[in-house]
């Protein structure tokens, strides 16, 4: 099998990673937020309940959360509930919303109360002070930590090959069963050329925000 032949087969799989590295995003961003409003809840058994379903999210290991996802409810229900690529979906989603929770609880905690002070005397409701005032200061103090948390990312989809789910690695590994290990090696440049734009991006952005002073 050829060098181009094996580059289109990774391709697919890298597709696959793309796909699983979005749509966790896509859902655990505002997953998230939420989160991160709730362990700032005033209503203090709120408060304690996302605080500790978070410790355990993040005191586990992603992949034993994927197994959980994926096996539990077929143990339970006696058949499972999802598909090996939702599974993995709903698994990285809840496990990096966790995540990104506590990046922005730290960036909303640090804006001074002074800032929502000043908007309500300007006449701004509190949802209008977040939106207009505080919420770009939060975006370019959170960029770094959340640029590598979204890098650390791409790097965990190669996880959801434990379930089966034909991403790059796992495609890498099939042909390596047949005898071509070379592939295992190759799929490292797609992960550098992702993170390398990735890495760009980020830059960019932490460029237009700088004419926030922290």
């Amino acid at each position: 099998m050829g060098f181009w032949d094996v580059t289109l087969i990774l391709w697919g799989g890298f597709q696959k990673t793309m796909l699983l590295f979005a749509l966790t995003l896509v859902f655990s961003l505002p997953l998230g937020l939420v989160i991160s409003f709730g362990s700032m809840s005033r209503f203090a058994p709120l408060r304690y309940l996302v605080k500790v379903i978070v410790w355990i999210v993040r005191g586990i290991p992603l992949m034993l959360q994927i197994f959980i996802i994926y096996y539990v409810p077929g143990i339970l229900f006696q058949q499972p509930i999802t598909e090996r690529f939702n599974a993995a979906v709903i698994a990285f989603s809840i496990n990096y919303a966790c995540y990104f929770s506590e990046i922005f609880r730290g960036g909303i905690q640090s804006i001074s109360r002074s800032q929502y002070e000043a908007g309500q005397v300007l006449g701004m409701t509190k949802s209008q002070v977040f939106f207009r005032v505080v919420l770009l200061q939060v975006v370019k103090r959170i960029t770094a930590p959340m640029s590598n948390e979204v890098i650390t990312l791409v790097k965990d989809t190669a996880l959801a090959r434990v379930i089966v789910v034909v991403e790059v690695l796992k495609e890498a590994e099939l042909l390596a069963s047949r005898g071509l290990l070379w592939p295992l090696f190759y799929t490292g440049a797609f992960y550098l050329l992702f993170v390398g734009i990735l890495t760009l991006l980020f830059g960019y952005i932490e460029k237009r925000m700088s004419y926030f002073k922290a």
